[in-house]
This record gives C-alpha cells, structure tokens and sequence, in this order.
C-alpha cells in the first residue's frame, strides 16, 4: 500500500543530506554510465572488424593454382597446376558438405572499358551468379548475373559502381552498351560492396564465366574457384578433403602448400572473433569492478545512514514502530536513490552511444574498425537491478543490527 508520510520523510531526509544524496547517486550513476559506455565501444569495435569481412560467406575457402615445390613420384618441382572445368564437377561429386561452388576467371591485365568518349581501365572478371553472393557484391542498380547469362553464354556485363561513375556519370548505364577489348557487352546492373577495400573492388565488371572462356579464349581453364560449406560443418573439414582431391587429380603431394593457393575466411574469421571474446571479458571484469565499486560506495553510504539515525530508530521503536517498519524505512531510501541514479546512469550511456553514432553518420566518418556502437538493453538493465540490489543487501545487516537493539541503548548512541 503506497505511504505517503514515507515518501514524504524519505524526500525530507534527502533534502537534508544533500552532499550524501549525490555521492551516493554518482557512485551508481557513474558505474552504470562506464559499464554501458564500455559494453557499447566493445561492440562497436567488433562491428567494425566484423564490417571489414563485408557481406561475403563467412566461412567461405578461395583457392587458386600454383606451382609445386615438393618432388612427386618422379616428377619434380616447379610444375604449373591448371586447374579445369573437370574439377568443378569432380568437386561437386565429391567433396562432402558443399553448400555453394563457383569459379572465378579474370581477363588479363586490367582492360579499358568503352562508352562513347568515356573509357577507364578496370579489371573484368568472368564468374557465375553464386560468386557474387558469396563474395559480398550486392544490386546497386538493375540485377546481378543470373544462370540464364551463364547458360546462353550471354554478352552481358555488371559493372562496379565506382566504374559506372567514370563511364557514366550520372546517366543510368543499365541497358547500354559497353566495349571490352572489341566486344560489345549490355550493362544489365551495377554493384555496391561493403568492408574491406569496398571502393577498389567496385572498380571491376563481372560478365558471365562461360562468356568469358569462349570469347576471350580460355577455353577450360579456371584461375579461381571459391567454396561455401553447409551451416554447422567447418571449413577447415572442407579445405583437407579439397586439397586431397585436388593432389589425386594433378598428381602432387598432398602436403605441398605451394601447389594450391587456399584462402580460408573461416580461419581468420574465428580468430578475430576468438579477439572479441577476450575484449568482452576484459570489458566485463572492468565493468564488473565498476560496479563493485559502486556497491561498496551504497554499503557505506547505508552503514553511516543508519549510525546516523540510531537515536531516531529509538525513539521509533519507543513510540512503538516494529522492526521491519524501521528496516524497510531505511532500505527504501537507498532503493529509490541507486533505483534513479542507476535509471539516469543507463539513460545517459545509451544517449552518448546513440550521439556518437549520429555524429560519425552525419559527418561522413567511416571509423576503419568502429561502427554502430550499441548495447543491450536487457544486459543494461539487469546491471542496474543487480547493483541496486547488492547494495541494499550490503547495507542489510547494519539496518537490521539498530532495529532489534533496545530503545534505551539506542537513545544513548552518539
């Protein structure tokens, strides 16, 4: 039932001890305000690193071929391994656990690309349509390649958006004509990537792998391939069983890393995030001790609230007040000041997280390895309880020591 004369003599005894008020709300205020603070760098920082992987599969593997460094029954080193059409298909026969597979060509050298007066020299790039997912390129304008293009050998091309601004300008280039070393290609979309080296990468035109091979004669060779694995299975399982495959076919060791080049994303993927789980520890042990801090300073606060009011607690207890009156009297007092403080402390933290977000949007600032600092809310919240519990909790003992003392011992405290 809500007291009134309570919150009126709560109100009272904070007016009259004003410097102890604020002490005691800046020790949870500012726990609460660092540990926000720091939970919301920490997740900024990992979704910085974590944007520098792009919208690419995270657990993707690229490989490419290289030239062999360790004798081989009878063959010695230094060979060229090409790679073929053929093990596209052995591959998808039999590599276990294989979500997704595409090769990737690149036309010699980086080209100029025509559209009347305009030209520019980028790299073009023949692949199929599940590259582009894997890899991160995203539909700017118009569509990306399909499996139509790549079937029907189609002379189409997707050009990076960085690339359609120099042939272009502001003109739509979709569904105009562009020239490549004499060929002419329709602009069916443009591209957008986002993460590392976003900018470099959208200076490249992507035209369909089968095109690629026959118009620019290279005829059953493949440069590049990139591999997804199925959710749940590592890629690490994927790379060992590849790579065998791969030695079987083109007759090399097994253990020769020079042979292949393989790239596996899922391998640094995880030790950056093994970084993040030593950040996020750290950030806790910090927080946490933030947080003790501010609990100690409540449990002192609450000792000297209640040295204070012995002689009040005798004469309450005189006039007949029962002990858990006398306790819940004191308690309440230090639940609505870490109740607010911790309240105005969450408050405050978020608001510093959501400016500073506001400030590096609104100026155009791309922090390399910091974005959208953020913080979860209930993680906050529980904080905040905790700390406002522990800290009534550490002053229990003390409240409950001076309400069952005696009246008459009470009164004589000095």
């Amino acid at each position: 039932m809500f007291d009134i004369d309570k919150w009126q003599e709560i109100l009272g005894t904070m007016r009259k001890n004003k410097l102890r008020t604020f002490l005691t709300a800046f020790g949870v205020f500012w726990g609460i305000f660092m540990l926000v603070l720091l939970l919301g760098a920490g997740k900024g920082l990992e979704n910085g690193v974590i944007n520098r992987f792009g919208d690419g599969a995270k657990n993707s593997i690229y490989v490419w071929s290289g030239k062999t460094a360790v004798a081989h029954k009878g063959m010695k080193p230094g060979r060229q391994i090409q790679l073929t059409n053929q093990d596209l298909d052995a591959i998808n026969r039999e590599v276990a656990n294989l979500n997704m597979m595409a090769p990737r060509n690149r036309v010699w050298g980086e080209y100029t690309i025509n559209y009347k007066k305009q030209n520019g020299s980028y790299q073009v790039f023949g692949t199929e349509p599940d590259f582009l997912e894997l890899n991160g390129e995203r539909a700017y304008r118009g569509r990306l390649l399909n499996n139509y293009d790549e079937a029907e050998k189609r002379k189409v091309v997707v050009l990076g958006e960085q690339a359609s601004l120099v042939l272009f300008g502001e003109e739509d280039p979709v569904g105009k004509y562009v020239n490549i070393r004499g060929n002419y290609f329709k602009v069916v979309g443009t591209f957008k990537t986002r993460g590392n080296n976003s900018a470099r990468r959208e200076e490249r035109a992507y035209i369909p792998f089968s095109t690629l091979q026959s118009t620019f004669n290279q005829p059953n060779q493949v440069q590049m391939m990139a591999l997804v694995a199925q959710d749940g299975v590592p890629a690490a399982e994927m790379e060992e069983r590849l790579r065998e495959l791969l030695a079987q076919r083109h007759k090399f060791a097994a253990e020769d890393d020079m042979a292949l080049g393989i790239e596996n994303t899922e391998k640094e993927f995880l030790k950056i995030m093994g970084l993040f789980n030593g950040i996020r520890i750290f950030v806790w042990i910090v927080g946490i001790g933030t947080l003790i801090a501010g609990i100690v300073g409540v449990s002192n606060i609450m000792m000297i609230i209640v040295k204070e009011r012995t002689r009040e607690i005798g004469v309450r207890k005189a006039l007949g007040a029962t002990p858990l009156s006398i306790v819940s009297l004191i308690l309440q007092e230090s639940v609505v000041i870490t109740a607010f403080s911790g309240y105005m402390g969450l408050l405050f933290g978020t608001m510093v997280l959501a400016l500073l977000e506001y400030m590096m949007v609104s100026s155009g600032v791309e922090a390399p390895f910091f974005a959208n600092p953020e913080v979860d809310p209930s993680v906050a919240i529980a904080a905040t309880v905790v700390l406002v519990l522990s800290g009534a909790l550490a002053g229990l003992m003390p409240a409950l020591k001076a309400a069952y003392i005696k009246p008459v011992e009470a009164l004589r405290a000095d």
